[in-house]
């Protein structure tokens, strides 16, 4: 267990042990910041003495995976879950709003042209923004509390059917191990 540190000036330091903090907070050289995860402000000037912390980053579309370490220590590590519930919500949103609009009130009109939130450039789904906003914001707030050098971020997608055969090319893929199945179940099943 790790207790992280902020020096005067709010900027991060090395995570100090458990009973070195319980040290400076009798002594009065620091104060309680944050409880989870455990973080301590330091009241005096502190050298800033620094290692060089890696943040390794597993990004997944149901999980994040992170992990902060040194040459030789893990510093932090977790794993996050993701919001999966969005494209539901957004669904009900929009049941809410077309029975809104076909009610038979002579105060609103059917408004259907005003939509061109879609057609900017750049535009991302909904569900996609919000993962892309978690993934930013779970690591800045790891750059508060330890003092990150480098991150590093895994996109692997692994081709399967490459792994197994390292020859495949072209029409082969699509004459893979479930050709002659009516579906994955069936595949799955026959197993």
């Amino acid at each position: 267990m790790l207790v992280y540190v902020l020096n005067k000036n709010e900027k991060p330091l090395m995570p100090c042990s458990p009973r070195k903090a319980r040290i400076l907070l009798k002594e009065g050289k620091a104060k309680v910041i944050r409880r989870e995860p455990f973080t301590i402000q330091l009241l005096y000037g502190s050298s800033g003495y620094k290692q060089k912390v890696n943040l390794g980053v597993d990004a997944g579309s149901k999980h994040i995976g992170l992990s902060a370490t040194t040459e030789k220590k893990e510093l932090f590590a977790s794993e996050v879950k993701l919001r999966t519930d969005l494209v539901n919500l957004l669904s009900t949103k929009l049941q809410y709003r077309r029975s809104r609009r076909n009610r038979t009130t002579r105060y609103r009109k059917a408004r259907f042209l005003n939509r061109i939130h879609r057609k900017h450039k750049g535009w991302l789904a909904p569900s996609v923004e919000n993962k892309i906003y978690c993934h930013l914001k779970i690591i800045e707030k790891l750059h508060k509390i330890l003092p990150i050098y480098k991150i590093i971020v895994e996109t692997a997608s692994f081709d399967i059917q490459k792994i197994k055969n390292p020859n495949i090319s072209g029409k082969e893929y699509q004459e893979g191990e479930q050709l002659d199945f009516w579906n994955v179940r069936e595949y799955v099943l026959f197993r």
